[in-house]
């Protein structure tokens, strides 16, 4: 069985973060690892509050994976200030990884800034070069770049230009197009467009998360990156589809709903 880590923030309602990316792991079989860069008081109806875990004990969280257990994937989520980037990098440059999903979260789905507005250039400078793939939507695709996207034009240029920061390639998702959503996937020499079905329904907490985790675990499996990316898609739609009625606010997806496709929760 490959493995597959994440590191990223703590969802306590268990829709994003490393509790959506453990469930889309093993979704995908793969063994899914953490390392716990943040821990947010968070539900479905937005974030009340996130504490950062020391850059000391995040480097010692991957410094205990990485001495004992092969990692053949990595997918980094939320990490929100400039210490804490700079360590999981250094980190990752000693051990070295085949692949690194980068998703860059910036702003929760309620408006909380989940990356520090300083943090931006640390995540540019250091994260970024060594990502395979980072996967911004298109609002982190503008901050990334200083402007708006508004089309898939707009978007082609976007990638080029997130591109020129280092990764090995770009994933920008277009679920904010108008119109029926089309992603851009770009790798320095070609641009892929994956267009998708949008899905009218409430309970899309942690889609983000689960994408990136999912293309990951496609990446461990052995995919090409393209592959990985429409296995990704076809999953995410389907979680979406099966959504979870759980909650006041925006429900999570059903990461397993291959084996429970039930979309409502029973009190």
């Amino acid at each position: 069985m490959k493995t597959v880590l994440t590191i990223a923030g703590s969802d306590s309602s268990g829709g994003a973060g490393i509790q959506a990316d453990l469930k889309t792991f093993s979704a995908h079989g793969v063994y899914g690892m953490s390392v716990i860069a943040a821990v947010t008081a968070q539900n479905t109806q937005g974030v009340l509050a996130v504490e950062d875990i020391s850059p000391d004990m995040i480097g010692k969280q991957i410094d205990a994976i990485f001495t004992d257990i092969p990692v053949h994937a990595v997918k980094i989520g939320m990490v929100s200030d400039n210490a804490s980037i700079k360590i999981i990098a250094d980190k990752l440059k000693i051990y070295q990884p085949e692949y690194i999903v980068l998703d860059p979260v910036m702003v929760s789905k309620s408006g909380y800034d989940l990356l520090k507005p300083e943090a931006k250039q640390a995540l540019i400078e250091e994260l970024l070069p060594l990502a395979t793939v980072i996967t911004p939507n298109l609002k982190e695709a503008g901050v990334l770049i200083d402007q708006s996207i508004t089309d898939l034009q707009e978007m082609e240029q976007a990638a080029e230009k997130i591109y020129n920061f280092g990764p090995k390639a770009v994933l920008i998702k277009g679920g904010h197009l108008e119109g029926e959503p089309v992603d851009v996937l770009y790798d320095g020499n070609s641009w892929k467009h994956f267009n998708g079905k949008r899905i009218n329904k409430n309970n899309t907490h942690g889609t983000g998360c689960t994408l990136s985790s999912a293309i990951a675990g496609n990446l461990a499996n052995g995919h090409t990156l393209e592959e990985a990316v429409l296995k990704a898609k076809t999953y995410i739609e389907g979680a979406i589809d099966h959504g979870l009625a759980i909650g006041k606010g925006v429900g999570p997806t059903n990461h397993l709903y291959q084996w429970f496709p039930e979309t409502s929760v029973i009190d």
